[in-house]
């Protein structure tokens, strides 16, 4: 694929965190393709975070479930898709101890069907988006690494590792093109407020309780969604077939002290801050090594944390009326009103 060609590519999840960030970032820096944007629209699927796009020719939402095979098969007849970038997940870690089913349905039944409609369509490449939590915790120092062993901790994290591994069983067994990235947590604008940085985000703007698990001092790799945006591109386009990609961008933090750096910044008091009970299996520490990324991919993260962090409080206080329909579930009427029944 190249970036001067006109290229057609199915996203699947974009109208999620990362995959609408994804969607922008590639209309921005590839003028000439069309994205193929499919999404169920699930709890955390948000068609105002695609608002800005609804007039754009090169952006085609279509309302669906990556399971559905013959959906999926029609839009790469269509449009002629050359790339399937599988960004669709249930992704909440705290959800899949309450209710698992959904994640092995979604996360390892669904990459499994979109794999077999790739692998009929003679799909270019399939780059699935997973996450670091595959690797399980860590102790005090260390990074994971590609070679490191999938040890997941949660029924989400066990889902994304499934998927890992029948995406690489597809490549050996049929020959398929595939890449996998594994990212460590993003952060920035249209993340849904269940997730660390927004929840505080306005939790504090409201002057609520900031929860934070056990003594908050589980460690986690931040990166800025955007950053991370760039290395998904770079992935698909660079990638070796069969390879997997860590991305992270060596900044680690204590949880807690993240909580502290957006009180300070929004300068609210820390008496906000509530302690509470520690969810079951949490992992303690996250760290990624993503020297391969950065060697043969060419990328490496460009925005600083502290600098990321103030432009996501500026977004949250900016859009204060996005995630205040998010949090009452307002959000899920835009698609009906916007769209009705066409996609």
């Amino acid at each position: 694929m190249e970036g001067g060609a006109r290229t057609a590519v199915l996203v699947t999840g974009g109208a999620g965190f990362i995959g609408s960030n994804l969607v922008r970032h590639i209309l921005r820096e590839r003028p000439r393709w069309a994205v193929i944007n499919l999404d169920k629209l699930t709890y955390a699927g948000n068609l105002e975070s695609l608002a800005d796009l609804q007039d754009d020719k090169r952006h085609l939402f279509v309302r669906g479930d990556i399971a559905d095979t013959r959906l999926v098969e029609r839009l790469c007849l269509e449009h002629g898709i050359e790339a399937i970038l599988n960004l669709a997940a249930e992704s909440h870690v705290d959800r899949s101890i309450l209710g698992p089913a959904i994640f092995v349905e979604t996360n390892v039944a669904g990459t499994q069907a979109l794999l077999d409609v790739a692998r009929i369509c003679k799909v270019k490449r399939f780059l699935q988006v997973s996450t670091d939590e595959v690797y399980g915790s860590l102790g005090p120092a260390g990074r994971f690494t590609e070679s490191s062993p999938l040890r997941p901790s949660s029924p989400y994290s066990a889902s994304k590792a499934a998927a890992d591994l029948l995406v690489h069983g597809y490549r050996h067994t049929f020959g398929m093109d595939v890449v996998t990235t594994r990212c460590s947590n993003n952060y920035g604008p249209y993340q849904f407020p269940e997730k660390l940085i927004p929840l505080m985000i306005a939790n504090a703007l409201e002057g609520k309780p900031l929860p934070v698990y056990g003594d908050g001092m589980q460690v986690r790799d931040w990166i800025h969604v955007e950053d991370h945006c760039a290395a998904l591109l770079a992935a698909l386009e660079r990638g070796r077939p069969g390879e997997t990609y860590n991305v992270g961008s060596d900044n680690e933090w204590p949880n807690l002290h993240i909580v502290r750096k957006i009180l300070a910044v929004l300068r609210k008091p820390e008496s906000l801050i509530e302690h509470v009970k520690d969810r079951p299996g949490h992992d303690r520490r996250y760290a990624i090594e993503a020297g391969k990324a950065r060697s043969e991919l060419g990328w490496a993260p460009r925005i600083a944390f502290a600098d990321g962090l103030e432009r996501t409080v500026a977004w949250y206080l900016d859009n204060r009326g996005w995630w205040e329909r998010v949090r009452t579930g307002e959000y899920r009427t835009y698609y009906e009103k916007n769209y009705g029944e066409r996609g």
